[in-house]
């Protein structure tokens, strides 16, 4: 939880709250429904919730705006996001029914009024979205394939809407065939080790028919 203070000291008593619930309630669900690795629960708030909190530093979502976490597993990157901003709806989707019912769960502890979650593949989600997250659970090509008739078609951003994507390694295969991708190192953002290796992607996606 010390972590998430030193890079966002400007939480709000009830967000710092939240964030604080959550080791509880990850390590009690996990008891039941292995949603985390058993090696990374411990790890809790750098390996998951900073992790998730790494997009925030790339774009800062304006209320109003509506978000899709796609194979979001156990509510990650979306419920971290949504604790940040209580103003801008998620929508967090994965194809295992218990993960979803571990998110469900976690939102209904923590009160957040901005999350709906479902068992549901990307491509049969309905309606648009400014941004579309994840960690990991594709390569771009397929993720692209997944999302791309879901932007919408105003702007409410500097970024541009499209996909913000948690990833790890050397990108330069999976990406070489999207020129306007940008990837930011989120050791740029964050000390920690863990991070040495990971990025954020962003990919703007135009609106399609």
């Amino acid at each position: 939880m010390d972590e998430i203070l030193k890079y966002f000291p400007n939480l709000s008593d009830n967000q710092i709250e939240q964030f604080q619930k959550l080791d509880f309630l990850y390590h009690d669900w996990n008891e039941k429904i292995n949603v985390i690795s058993r090696k990374d629960i411990d790890s809790l708030y750098t390996k998951h919730i900073l992790h998730s909190l790494a997009i925030v530093k790339v774009n800062k979502f304006e209320p109003g705006t509506y978000v899709l976490d796609v194979g979001t597993g156990g509510g990650f990157p979306g419920i971290p996001l949504a604790i940040l901003f209580p103003e801008t709806r998620f929508f967090l989707i994965d194809i295992i029914a218990k993960k979803i019912k571990v998110v469900q769960a976690v939102a209904e502890a923590l009160e957040l009024k901005n999350v709906k979650a479902e068992q549901l593949r990307a491509e049969n989600v309905k309606g648009d979205f400014d941004f579309i997250v994840s960690r990991a659970v594709t390569n771009m090509p397929d993720f692209v394939s997944w999302v791309k008739t879901k932007i919408k078609k105003q702007n409410k951003h500097q970024l541009k809407n499209g996909i913000l994507y948690l990833k790890g390694g050397d990108l330069t295969e999976e990406l070489k065939d999207f020129p306007k991708a940008t990837e930011y190192n989120i050791s740029d953002f964050f000390e920690d080790e863990f991070f040495e290796t990971k990025k954020v992607v962003h990919l703007p996606l135009k609106f399609v028919v």
